[in-house]
């Protein structure tokens, strides 16, 4: 398989781990009991409907952790277009194993395509525009690294990892601080690894106050269009060269209009949270 997203495979084992532990524990006792041990079959991977794939690597996993080797064959990559019925793997194995493994890595690989198929959708929506699509944080516990990798794998792009890798002060930073000058004075004292600075505004009279105070980016949060329009129209007569970031109830409706605005970045916490799973079965032959 192409490594096009650079798969983070150590914190998918870790987690493949906790899923066989949740799901097989002292084993699996309906095929232990109706499948003779010695039994091989080759199951198929098929799509169920239209998407993009991601997560693809699980798969080798799963069989590595059940520590029975299945051959896996694949058909297509992470990144990839999906017909409905097209095969996507196929499995050679014991039975048994085959059918141990069929839930855990059918939950990765369905979750994970869901992400990149609707960033995959955000993305299209967005074709010809200078506006990119970022994730955010609000991602499943436990499965954020593979959660953006999903995104990337959608042709979306990840916003920061996390709390430890980009500093975004928001509303409740600002407010703790007394203002939006006074909590950037405190972000640039400390930031003593020259992190990437974002800030968020909520009105235009904060906007101007940070122009050319050596930020990275500007977040508009839950600004109507036309407010956003001025904004960007703030910015570039400034001549500042902070980038702009649309958030808050972004819709697939909506991100064709706001894209159009000239904005830099929106960011869409419904690519993670509230995802729906790509239909993926396995079937054997």
């Amino acid at each position: 398989m192409k490594d096009l997203f650079q798969f983070p495979e150590e914190d998918a084992l870790e987690l493949v781990r906790r899923a066989l532990y949740e799901d097989v524990r002292t084993g699996d006792v309906t095929s232990a009991w109706t499948i003779p041990a010695d039994q091989t079959q080759t199951a198929k991977l098929i799509a169920k409907e239209s998407g993009i794939l991601a997560g693809l690597p699980v798969i080798p996993l799963v069989f590595r952790e059940l520590k029975t080797p299945v051959e896996v064959k694949f058909f297509k990559n992470d990144g990839d277009e999906v017909q409905k019925g097209d095969v996507i793997a196929t499995l050679t194995g014991t039975t048994q194993a085959l059918l141990t493994g069929e839930r855990t890595l059918l939950n990765f690989i369905q979750q994970l395509s869901g992400v990149a198929t609707l960033t995959s959708r955000f993305v299209a929506a967005l074709s010809g525009s200078r506006t990119q699509i970022l994730d955010t944080r609000k991602t499943i516990p436990g499965l954020r690294t593979l959660q953006k990798y999903a995104v990337r794998a959608g042709k979306g792009n990840n916003h920061r990892m996390g709390l430890f890798d980009m500093v975004l002060v928001k509303d409740n930073h600002i407010a703790a601080c007394g203002g939006v000058l006074e909590a950037l004075e405190v972000v640039k004292k400390n930031n003593t690894q020259h992190l990437r600075v974002e800030m968020e505004v909520e009105n235009l009279e904060d906007l101007q106050k940070l122009l050319h105070r050596g930020l990275d980016v500007i977040m508009l949060d839950n600004m109507d269009n036309a407010a956003m329009a001025r904004a960007v129209e703030i910015v570039r007569e400034s001549g500042d060269s902070v980038k702009l970031e649309a958030s808050g109830n972004m819709t697939l409706a909506r991100v064709t209009e706001v894209s159009a605005l000239g904005l830099d970045y929106i960011s869409i916490g419904a690519l993670t949270h509230s995802v729906k799973a790509l239909d993926i079965s396995m079937r054997i032959a």
